[in-house]
């Protein structure tokens, strides 16, 4: 990945912004979709489907560094990168964070969504909504002049003062023509530290919050990230673009009722 932080003109906002509203439909569809009784794999296909047939769009994770499929499907202690499977089936009880990315004429929107089945219990929903949380303290930083440090330390004072901890080996990305460009944007960190922000760039915010500690390991399968204590995991993920006063959500769902523009 490029170092060089690509600041994106009025016309490439307009095909992100596009791009963006397109990833929004693949999880409205998703709304009415995911329930207990269907495979993981049953929701690739699914997306795979409708975002190329549907949308006339590209699934960009697939064929990414060898990724066979077109999102990531990760449930309950998996933290993130779990692999759709044909005999994984979702249970009443279960969390699942969807993390898809989509693009449209050459430019990539990247978001992740968790669900949450009718009989998870009270502390994965919590848990949950304060991941969800946690990512707007992020989210509501981005400003022209502010600092990446500034979106790390509102989500981890955040996800730590709602008593979990934050996963410190993957973050947020630079994103456009590529899925992943400058700049690294942490999850945890010191306010007023870190690369200033500048109009025009465009980047994920995508917080994975554990409920135990924030220790995590690879399975063998060389893709799937858990936590090392069994506990559950959450992750929630935006792509934000930074405007001349503020931020622009630019993977902003209908049904978020929180600001797209801050």
């Amino acid at each position: 990945m490029s170092e060089v932080v690509t600041i994106k003109s009025a016309e490439e906002i307009e095909l992100m912004r596009e791009s963006g509203r397109l990833l929004a439909q693949v999880f409205a569809m998703l709304d009415d979709f995911v329930k207990p009784g269907i495979t993981t794999m049953n929701i690739n296909d699914k997306v795979e489907d409708f975002i190329v047939n549907e949308l006339k769009s590209r699934p960009a994770s697939k064929g990414q560094y060898d990724y066979q499929y077109c999102l990531n499907t990760s449930l309950n202690e998996v933290v993130c990168h779990g692999m759709p499977k044909e005999g994984e089936v979702i249970k009443p009880t279960d969390i699942i964070n969807l993390d898809i990315t989509l693009e449209k004429n050459g430019y990539i929107a990247d978001s992740s969504k968790m669900y949450v089945m009718p009989d998870a219990n009270p502390l994965a929903r919590k848990l949950v909504k304060s991941t969800y949380e946690a990512m707007w303290e992020g989210i509501r930083q981005v400003k022209p002049g502010a600092r990446l440090g500034d979106i790390g330390y509102a989500i981890q004072k955040y996800a730590e003062t709602h008593g979990y901890s934050v996963v410190r080996e993957y973050c947020g990305h630079g994103i456009g023509q590529e899925m992943h460009e400058a700049p690294h944007v942490l999850h945890y960190g010191k306010a007023n530290t870190g690369m200033l922000l500048k109009e025009g760039m465009t980047f994920t915010i995508e917080p994975m919050i554990n409920q135990g500690t924030a220790k995590i390991k690879n399975k063998r399968d060389g893709w799937t990230v858990v936590t090392r204590d069994k506990k559950l995991s959450a992750q929630s993920e935006h792509t934000v673009l930074v405007t001349p006063t503020g931020y622009e959500v630019l993977t902003y769902r209908k049904e978020e009722v929180l600001p797209r523009i801050g």
